[in-house]
This record gives C-alpha cells, sequence and structure tokens, in this order.
C-alpha cells in the first residue's frame, strides 16, 4: 500500500476515533458525573428559534424534567392531559415511542412545575422514570415494561406542599431516592433514604432519615447525589435543614452538616430545592432563599455542623435557591433564581464576580462545555459566558418558549426542552 494510502486511512481512524471520543452520552440529570460538566466541543454558543436549529419536536405537554441522551435515543417525561408519559426520541428529531407511565398530573404553583418534573436515567439498555404521582417504572430502551409500582404505595402517602420532584440516582445497578417530605404541624417523621434493585424495584434497603426542622422546612424537592473518589464513595441527601452521608451498603448515616437554617434566624418556609454538586476532594452544599452556601471537606464523621476542620468556607449568604452549584477545576459557579451569576475560589470562598445575567427566574442548573458556561432563564433565554475569574458574557439565545429543563449535551449538540418542544441546537 502507498505511503500516502496507509496515511490516509491513519488520518481517518484517528479522526473517528476522535468523534467518537468526544461524542459523550448523557445518561442522568447533570449528566454521567452528575456535575454539569461535557468534554465535547465545537458546540454552538450562538442561535435562536430557528438559527442553528437542527430540529424542533413539539411535546404533547409542558414539564421541566431534563432529557438523558445514549446514542441515538433522547428520553423525556411529559404530561400529556392528565396522563404522564415517558417518550422516545432519535436523535433524528423523530418520536419512536411513548408509554403511559400514570395518571393524576398535577401543576404546581401555577406555571413552576407538574408531575412531570422529575428527569429520567438510563444505562443504554433500559430507562427508568419517576413522577410526581408516585409512579415508578423501568423499560427496555425499546419500550418494554420491565416492572412499575407507586413509591407512595410501598413507603405511604406524600406530604409535601409543592409535589414530589426529586430525580432518583442511578448507580452500578441501584437506585436511589430521597423521599424527604412531612406533615408540617405534627412531628410525625416520613422522610425516607431508599435503595432499590435497578433490575427488578426490589428493596436493598430503607432508612428513616431524622431531622428536627419544622414546618415547610421538612420537604426538600433536592436530589440525591452522590460523593466518590479513591477512598471512599456515599450517598448525599439534601433537605429538612441537614445534608447528609449515607453509607452505600445499608444507607447508615456517616455524617451530616446543618446549620443552612441558622436555629437562632429560623425561616419555617426554607425548603432546599438546589442539590449539591460534588467532585473529588469537595462538595459545594446550597440552601436557599438567599441564605448561605458551604463548601464542605468529604471526610467528616458525625455531625460535622460545628467543626469547622471539616470545610472549607461557608457563606451566609448568596445561594442559590433552585439551579444548582457547578465547580470547575478551582472555580465554583453559582446562579442564583434571579440570574445574578457569582464565580469563587473552590478553596477560600473568595469572590472573583458577582454579576446579573437575564434578570428573571432561573430554575435550570448551569451547564458547562468547552470554555462556556451555559445559563437558562425561565423565559427562555440561555445565556452563554465564558467561563473563568473574569465575567464575560458571550452570547444571548432567545428560544421564546418557558424552559425550566436544563440544557444537556451530547453528540455535538446542545438539546433544550422548552415547555412546548424539544430542541436540537447545533451546526448546520
Amino acid at each position: 500500500m502507498a505511503i500516502w494510502s496507509r496515511l490516509f486511512i491513519s488520518t481517518a481512524c484517528i479522526t473517528l476515533l476522535s468523534a467518537t471520543v468526544n461524542a459523550e452520552n448523557w445518561p442522568q440529570w447533570r449528566g454521567a458525573r452528575l456535575d454539569g460538566i461535557s468534554g465535547e466541543t465545537g458546540l454552538p454558543t450562538k442561535w435562536s428559534k430557528t438559527e442553528n436549529v437542527l430540529w424542533r419536536l413539539p411535546l404533547p405537554g409542558e414539564a421541566g424534567a431534563t432529557p438523558v441522551v445514549w446514542g441515538e435515543r433522547i428520553f423525556l417525561t411529559s404530561v400529556a392531559g392528565s396522563d404522564l408519559v415517558l417518550l422516545c426520541v432519535g436523535t433524528d428529531g423523530k418520536e419512536q415511542w411513548r408509554q403511559l407511565v400514570g395518571s393524576g398530573a398535577r401543576s404546581i404553583r401555577g406555571d413552576e412545575a407538574n408531575s412531570a418534573s422529575p428527569s429520567p436515567s438510563t444505562d443504554g439498555k433500559h430507562v427508568w422514570t419517576f413522577m410526581g404521582t408516585g409512579h415508578l417504572a423501568c423499560y427496555t430502551v425499546d419500550g418494554q415494561e420491565v416492572w412499575k409500582f407507586n413509591i407512595q404505595e410501598r413507603y405511604g402517602k406524600f406530604n409535601i406542599m409543592h409535589g414530589m420532584s426529586s430525580t432518583p440516582l442511578l448507580d452500578n445497578g441501584h437506585l436511589y431516592l430521597q423521599i424527604i417530605h412531612g406533615n408540617m404541624k405534627t412531628d410525625a417523621q416520613e422522610a425516607r433514604v431508599v435503595c432499590l434493585d435497578a433490575a427488578t424495584g426490589a428493596e436493598k434497603w430503607s432508612v428513616v432519615r431524622n431531622s428536627d426542622g419544622r414546618a415547610e422546612c421538612k420537604h426538600s424537592y433536592a436530589s440525591p447525589i452522590l460523593y466518590r473518589d479513591n477512598q471512599r464513595e456515599y450517598l448525599l441527601t439534601h433537605g429538612a435543614d441537614y445534608v447528609v452521608a449515607h453509607d452505600l451498603t445499608d444507607g447508615h448515616e456517616l455524617w451530616r452538616c446543618g446549620d443552612l437554617n441558622p436555629k437562632g434566624s429560623y425561616i419555617e418556609s426554607l425548603r432546599f430545592v438546589a442539590s449539591p454538586v460534588a467532585v473529588p476532594g469537595m462538595i459545594v452544599v446550597p440552601s436557599a432563599k438567599h441564605m448561605g452556601v458551604l463548601c464542605l471537606k468529604p471526610d467528616g464523621s458525625g455531625n460535622i455542623t460545628d467543626k469547622p476542620e471539616f470545610s472549607y468556607w461557608r457563606w451566609t449568604k448568596d445561594t442559590t435557591d433552585v439551579p444548582s452549584p457547578l465547580i470547575l477545576g478551582d472555580t465554583v459557579y453559582i446562579c442564583d433564581e434571579n440570574g445574578f451569576f457569582t464565580a469563587a475560589d473552590a478553596k477560600t470562598g473568595k469572590v472573583f464576580f458577582r454579576e446579573p445575567t437575564t434578570r428573571d427566574r432561573h430554575r435550570a442548573s448551569p451547564l458547562y462545555a468547552d470554555g462556556h458556561i451555559y445559563l437558562t432563564a425561565r423565559k427562555g433565554i440561555v445565556t452563554v459566558v465564558k467561563a473563568g475569574q473574569q465575567f464575560e458574557v458571550v452570547s444571548t439565545n432567545d428560544m421564546q418558549e418557558p424552559i425550566t429543563a436544563s440544557p444537556v449535551v451530547s453528540g455535538g449538540r446542545i438539546y433544550l426542552r422548552s415547555f412546548e418542544a424539544l430542541y436540537a441546537i447545533g451546526a448546520k
């Protein structure tokens, strides 16, 4: 074979390999590592309802659940009238199948959310979906039901003001759920943390999650996450005034940290919505209602609330209320519910900047990809900010449709789910 032919084939193989390596799956809310970070490059930073839109698929109803992507399939949940459905959409923008998961859809606070708020998850062979009604189900990626039951029938009726919206966590064949709710007027303990066998839905373990929180503070809308490094791994649940670490084998409590709702100035309506974010060596924990933020070390034991040796820093204000934080290298980024965007040193908490972006409600969590951070406002404007210690807006992109789902990246595209449609954003 001629040298140039071998060189051409080798170059083509390298190009194909690079494209394969860069094309990441997005298997659950906030991605494969639950950190909101994509390693893909070459993504657009400028688009509109028509510019750089590869396709737009109208949806059967509103929802804020983030889509998940594996290969050439996209999975997302939606209301469809009073029904709650799971959709499978091809990366060509065509619906492949839909399954009725349950019925009894409920709207939350008017335009804020509904019973299709939790996001699905997938491992490429199966897809799992949870609804605010308690319906939890597993399907093959071809749409065949594997198992289904209602969490409320197994673990008791939900008692939560704005509906159960926590997204289950999929990891190593297990589904982890935080069911943090309770009667606001009594001390009845109703909060649990549950681990299920993802293949069968059978319970692996279930533990009561104790708290001295009261009133609406007993309720949590956050989702569980994992902490994992070379030395330790555990589940983190967030709600009812505490972030709590649980052993993965049986759920017992390893440590907890409170004072996220200080007892001396207690706010009875302070409920957690934003989930923590963790990277090896660090956990950033938000609270709500303009209160504080914690940056914790991962080696705690027992109640570490008043043990500063287990934390890097603590803010007493400027938390995010709904979007979850982002940790990128040595910088922590926080987008609050009013669109103020903050960057701070990850180890010291020193603020590099705090600047306004789109002055609108922000419900989606920030996404990082290829040097940029994507911030999605409720009215549909996506602000693209350059990552770094200097504030720089790269573009603002108006989709002109309500959006509360977080943006995701897979296969060189950005997928945006509005209340009206699913968009594939990419270079044509």
